[in-house]
């Protein structure tokens, strides 16, 4: 986690130049002095970060530091703007993983130039997509935790018996999420699942 907010803290220093601690504070969702602890470790590891005090003060990269991806044409630049603006938060939110992709899509664009972010702002402005909306399954953090585990999953909608699974995968199409099942090569639709008990066995995957 603190890892990825170092990155994080590097990329908007590097293309939006100075910026205050508060400043920083307020786009990383952090205190400042969460801010302040994270740029004492990127100075001992060795990056450029200057402090300036005072009224006109701020945090800057010195010596023109920069890192950067691998820089996009015009129509990339859009396509990726479209991407971002479509990133299905739903669907990640049912995985667990809104709030990571919300910052993954934020470090993505500041990676990019000025010029590239210009242009990806602009696509984003121009088309506004957003997938259909779904009832939220409690189920399915649950499930995609122990995809991630290797841990065996008991589905109850199969009789007193229930039925045990190694879950794989989660796939998402036109009818909805299914689980897919190492153990019996098998995908099993939500609707079918019936209550689920995650187990703290491990499978080997």
């Amino acid at each position: 986690m603190r890892a990825a907010r170092l990155l994080h803290t590097l990329l908007l220093l590097q293309n939006r130049g100075r910026m205050t601690s508060a400043r920083l504070a307020a786009e990383l969702e952090v205190s400042r002095r969460t801010v302040l602890r994270d740029l004492d470790a990127m100075t001992e590891a060795g990056l450029p970060v200057i402090v300036h005090r005072g009224r006109d003060g701020g945090i800057e990269l010195g010596f023109d530091y920069r890192t950067r991806l691998t820089g996009l044409d015009a129509a990339e630049a859009e396509a990726m703007g479209v991407i971002l603006a479509a990133l299905p938060m739903q669907t990640l939110a049912a995985l667990g993983l809104a709030d990571e992709g919300r910052r993954a899509a934020a470090k993505i664009r500041e990676a990019f130039p000025d010029q590239t972010r210009a242009a990806m702002a602009e696509a984003n402005a121009r088309f506004a997509l957003a997938p259909p909306v779904a009832e939220p399954d409690p189920r399915l953090p649950a499930v995609a935790e122990a995809v991630r585990g290797a841990r065996i999953v008991r589905l109850a909608a199969f009789g007193p018996k229930e039925r045990i699974v190694h879950p794989v995968g989660l796939d998402l199409d036109a009818s909805g999420w299914a689980l897919r099942d190492a153990l019996s090569g098998d995908t099993i639709a939500l609707a079918d699942w019936g209550p689920v008990n995650i187990s703290a066995r491990r499978f080997s995957a």
